[in-house]
């Protein structure tokens, strides 16, 4: 008699035991949710589309999938926020849709405008809160892409609720791929240009239109640079140079990075005649990102006239691994708001980016400065979403190395070798690693010193980190998904001394 009372009560350990483990790992997969980048409160995103400034919002639209969390059934999500920093979640924008022949479209990438002058014919004269998404209209019939072209959608109301234009699409090549619309308003000529991209075939076209609805094709650039993945999320805008009054073009193009088949973005900087745009010569790919991380990366529209530099968002995540990484509730997340300028180098120009001010959210500080490191030390403190900001003086060290969200042997190791002047990010002894044999990796960036020193700000948050040297001449983004929570920084030198002259850490809430 007693023994059926003991199989139950077996059966309910063991089923305990099973809830208790999928919560520790539900908790454990959430806890990867970072603090202070954007998330989607659940399911899969990818990148950033429509950003877009009005009446003192930031509206972020972004690659959506609404019923799960691998790629699929792309849509617009929506989010807005008032310091780019603080985000608030919104319905829908633009949702995949059936068509009459039993195929369905999906709402691909693209951008969004405030049409203050009523351009499209959309809106009442006189009203200033009209928003015009262009987007690519996605065709395919499960999931087997047909064709690809540009349409319109409107909103009336600050971007909570939208209509489809009713003659999409607005640019049809009859093509499969041909995608990503980035459109802004060139006041010289009064009119709308859009960048588009005809991925397979390495080339940007540039159209105008003076209504939003008819476009025109002005010229194409492509077939340089990077070419060994397709070109994705064309971006073409000004940038200011630093230290000068004067402005110059950048066209931002996402497709593949220095090493085999990971992405990154990459720009070409040059001059933008209202038709054409002719890049400055350059004998190097440029990139934007050298991690792992940060693609598909796009600017702002509309920004008010205070802000003088345009800011841009990329999506954190690779193609490689990005319907595995270990998270569950929802899988991708956008990265820290970046400030964009141009740096005049004897080698040309180059990009500089600053991560946005994040002083609203500061919790708590502690510095080191004026710390010796001759061996090892490990630093009184612990957490996983914070700001270090360091000056470091090489001295005699050979290697000086940050070993960020250290745990027993589990670190993200963050390392400056002044023989080769080589920026160094290890992810591989970083935690989870095994769930893509393509994610344990070493980035590797040359940083020269400047006047003996390396200048570093680095963002830490939970299951990302995002490295920005010499003031932004150099931006390396990974992730990483640490298995234990104990959060340390140990700092080292080898071969000498180095000198931490200013070390300072800020816990962000």
């Amino acid at each position: 008699m007693f023994k059926p009372l003991i199989l139950l009560a077996v059966a309910t350990l063991a089923l305990y035991s099973c809830q208790s483990q999928k919560q520790i790992q539900e908790t454990d997969r959430e806890s990867y949710r970072p603090n202070y980048h954007f998330s989607p409160e659940k399911n899969w995103i990818n990148d950033p589309n429509g950003l877009v400034y009005l009446d003192g919002e930031y509206h972020m639209f972004y690659q959506y999938n609404p019923y799960g969390n691998e790629w699929g059934h792309m849509s617009w999500g929506h989010a807005v926020s008032t310091d780019l920093i603080q985000w608030e979640h919104l319905p829908i924008a633009l949702e995949e849709f059936s068509n009459a022949d039993s195929t369905e479209t999906m709402i691909f990438s693209g951008s969004a405008v405030v049409d203050r002058d009523n351009t499209s014919g959309f809106f009442e004269t006189g009203k200033k809160d009209g928003i015009v998404a262009i987007f690519t209209s996605h065709v395919h019939s499960n999931n087997e892409g047909l064709r690809q072209h540009q349409s319109l959608g409107y909103s009336h109301d600050k971007g909570r609720t939208w209509k489809l234009y009713d003659k999409n699409p607005v640019l049809d090549l009859n093509m499969k791929d041909f995608r990503d619309p980035n459109v802004f308003w060139y006041a010289p000529e009064q009119k709308w240009i859009m960048s588009v991209v005809k991925p397979q075939e390495y080339l940007a076209q540039f159209y105008s239109s003076k209504d939003l609805k008819s476009w025109t094709l002005l010229s194409e650039f492509g077939k340089k640079g990077d070419t060994t993945k397709i070109w994705e999320c064309p971006a073409l805008f000004e940038i200011p140079v630093e230290g000068t009054q004067e402005k110059k073009w950048i066209l931002t193009i996402s497709s593949g990075h220095r090493e085999k088949n990971y992405l990154a973005m990459q720009y070409f900087v040059g001059d933008f005649d209202g038709k054409t745009f002719r890049a400055q010569p350059q004998e190097e790919i440029l990139f934007i990102d050298e991690g792992k991380d940060f693609y598909a990366g796009i600017p702002f529209n509309n920004l008010p006239d205070s802000q003088q530099n345009p800011i841009m968002i990329g999506w954190v995540n690779d193609w490689e691994y990005a319907n595995k990484i270990p998270t569950e509730k929802f899988r991708g997340s956008m990265s820290i708001p970046r400030a964009l300028s141009l740096k005049s180098t004897p080698n040309g120009y180059r990009l500089l980016q600053e991560p946005i001010d994040l002083k609203p959210i500061y919790k708590d500080e502690v510095s080191f400065d004026g710390l010796e490191v001759s061996g090892a030390e490990t630093l009184d403190f612990t957490g996983d979403s914070y700001l270090l900001t360091a000056e470091i003086t090489m001295g005699s060290a050979e290697l000086v190395e940050i070993q960020l969200l250290k745990s027993g042997e589990e670190a993200s190791i963050l390392s400056y070798d002044t023989g080769t002047e080589m920026l160094s990010f290890d992810r591989r002894k970083s935690g989870h690693t095994s769930f893509s044999d393509r994610f344990p990796s070493v980035e590797k960036i040359k940083v020269p010193l400047q006047n003996g020193q390396l200048k570093l700000k680095v963002l830490v948050d939970r299951a990302m980190v995002e490295i920005f040297a010499n003031g932004g001449a150099q931006a390396l983004t990974d992730m990483v998904f640490p298995k234990k929570s104990e959060g340390k920084i140990l700092l080292s030198a080898e071969g000498g001394k180095a000198v931490f002259s200013r070390l300072n850490i800020v816990e962000l809430k």
